[in-house]
């Protein structure tokens, strides 16, 4: 007999596709990451075998998984924000698309099926800096960081030349290559610039990542945003944990400069351009990726 299930007490399993899924000319092998609003998994093409990752749109708050894998959303309440995600998503994956760089994370096709959307990726090997920090894989000495986040400005400016921001640059979206080369992941909070914010735009925010313009709807962004993230996370690897938040900075600032608790054990320039990433206001941050690379890299 054929079993039956209400959404809430769906087998856990089905939040995911399982391995040996064939979707369009996929096979999946197996999840790599999910969030609130997508998973990403591992999967083969069915026509050479080459490997890339695949991320499809389920907001798990909006929809869920049937038994033959179809996505439906939860009630006719949650269909127009469904639909408004999926319409970002398909963004997401356009923009991507037009911005060819190595330490950018490459989208190559977009198809729908499932009465959902899904992005595919070229699957770049590494582990994410977050991964690197929290288990301790690796020695965080000032080159490690230097060619993590040089390669990773690099990316930042090219998206910044072709009038895009991030917005969401944290460790967990760095991609550590071999080499100590990165890439940047998760285009999902990106916006154009520049442009004005209307009061009905969603915030993505990360405590101890995300700079204090981007708590308040009204204030403009611009790739001193984006700086402040990369500070930010820059930071967290001297310290292994996330900077305090903007907004209790803006309260009160406990944050004492790398260049005063580090002085000892990494050089002044990388110090001080984490110090300076890290500034509060737009105003006292690098306005651009090109002026941070080039504090980071100054002779001490």
């Amino acid at each position: 007999m054929a079993e039956y299930y209400e959404p809430e007490t769906y087998p856990k399993e089905w939040n995911y596709l399982q391995t040996g899924t064939i979707i369009d000319q996929y096979v999946i092998e197996r999840e790599l990451a999910h969030g609130g609003f997508s998973s990403v998994y591992l999967a083969r093409q069915t026509s050479d075998q080459v490997q890339v990752a695949i991320k499809e749109y389920l907001p798990r708050k909006l929809a869920h998984r049937t038994w033959n894998n179809v996505v439906v959303v939860n009630d006719e309440e949650s269909q127009p924000l469904f639909k408004r995600g999926r319409r970002l998503f398909f963004e997401e994956a356009k923009v991507l698309a037009t911005l060819k760089h190595p330490n950018i994370v490459e989208v190559t096709n977009l198809f729908e099926a499932n009465s959902t959307v899904y992005m595919v990726m070229v699957y770049n090997y590494g582990i994410t800096l977050e991964k690197i920090l929290a288990k301790k894989i690796l020695h965080v000495s000032e080159a490690f960081v230097k060619a993590v986040f040089n390669t990773l400005l690099d990316g930042v400016g090219h998206i910044h030349s072709h009038g895009y921001l991030h917005l969401d640059i944290k460790p967990a979206n760095i991609l550590v290559q071999p080499g100590n080369e990165s890439v940047l992941l998760d285009f999902g909070a990106f916006q154009g610039f520049p442009a004005p914010r209307p009061q009905t735009q969603s915030k993505v925010l990360t405590k101890g990542f995300s700079p204090i313009e981007q708590y308040n709807l009204c204030a403009p962004l611009g790739p001193w945003s984006d700086i402040y993230a990369i500070g930010a996370s820059m930071r967290a690897c001297l310290e292994l944990k996330a900077p305090q938040p903007a907004p209790e900075r803006a309260d009160k600032d406990t944050l004492e400069p790398v260049a005063k608790v580090f002085k000892k054990k990494y050089s002044a320039p990388l110090l001080e351009a984490i110090d300076w990433a890290m500034g509060l206001y737009p105003r006292d941050r690098p306005q651009s990726a090109a002026e941070l690379r080039a504090a980071l890299n100054a002779a001490a």
